[in-house]
C-alpha cells in the first residue's frame, strides 16, 4: 500500500513539473519604496545560441490591491548582439479584466502576474545569437508610479521548433 502512494505522489510530482517549461532566463526587480519611477529602468540581459527556436518574452509584475490602474505602459528598449543602440517600442500591458478582477493570481492584497510582451502574444525569433539586453521603463502618466513591488522579465523556448529556409 505504502508503495502505491509514493509511486501516486512521484507521478502527479513529476505531472506538476512539467506543466510549465523552465525559463532560459528569468529575473526580477525590487521597486524602491514600492513605487516605480520614471528614472528606474530595470535591465535584462541573456544569450542567446538557437537561432531557429521560437522564444516566448513575459514581462513579470507583482503589484498590490491597492494599484491604481488596470493596465501599464511600458517602453521596451531593445538591443541585439553587435548593436550599440537599443530600439525602442511602446507597449501597453493590461493587468485587470474590464469588469475591474486582476488577471494573474493572488495571495492577500498582492497580486503576480505574467504578461506577454511580444505582438499579440505570439511567439518571437531572435535571429542573432550572443547577448540581448532588454531595458524596460514605465510610462504612465503618475510618477512614480505607486503599489508596484516587483518587474521583471522572463524568457522560455517555445516547444516548437523553426526551422530556417537559409
Amino acid at each position: 500500500m505504502f508503495r502505491i502512494y509514493i509511486t501516486i505522489i512521484f507521478i502527479v510530482s513529476m505531472a506538476i513539473s512539467g506543466c510549465t517549461p523552465s525559463p532560459l532566463y528569468q529575473k526580477e526587480y525590487a521597486i524602491p519604496q514600492n513605487a516605480w519611477s520614471y528614472n528606474f529602468r530595470p535591465s535584462f540581459t541573456f544569450d542567446i545560441t538557437d537561432t531557429n527556436a521560437r522564444y516566448n518574452l513575459f514581462f513579470l509584475i507583482r503589484h498590490t490591491e491597492a494599484y491604481p490602474n488596470s493596465n501599464i505602459w511600458l517602453w521596451v528598449y531593445t538591443k541585439q548582439p553587435g548593436d550599440s543602440i537599443f530600439q525602442k517600442t511602446r507597449l501597453e500591458i493590461p493587468l485587470a479584466e474590464p469588469g475591474g478582477k486582476w488577471m494573474g493570481r493572488g495571495m492577500g492584497a498582492i497580486w503576480e502576474q505574467r504578461m506577454p510582451i511580444s505582438n499579440d502574444g505570439d511567439t518571437v525569433m531572435l535571429r542573432k545569437k550572443g547577448r540581448w539586453e532588454i531595458r524596460i521603463e514605465q510610462n504612465m502618466r503618475v510618477n512614480p508610479l505607486p503599489e508596484v513591488l516587483q518587474v521583471g522579465l522572463r524568457v522560455e523556448k517555445h516547444p516548437l521548433r523553426t526551422f530556417s529556409t537559409q
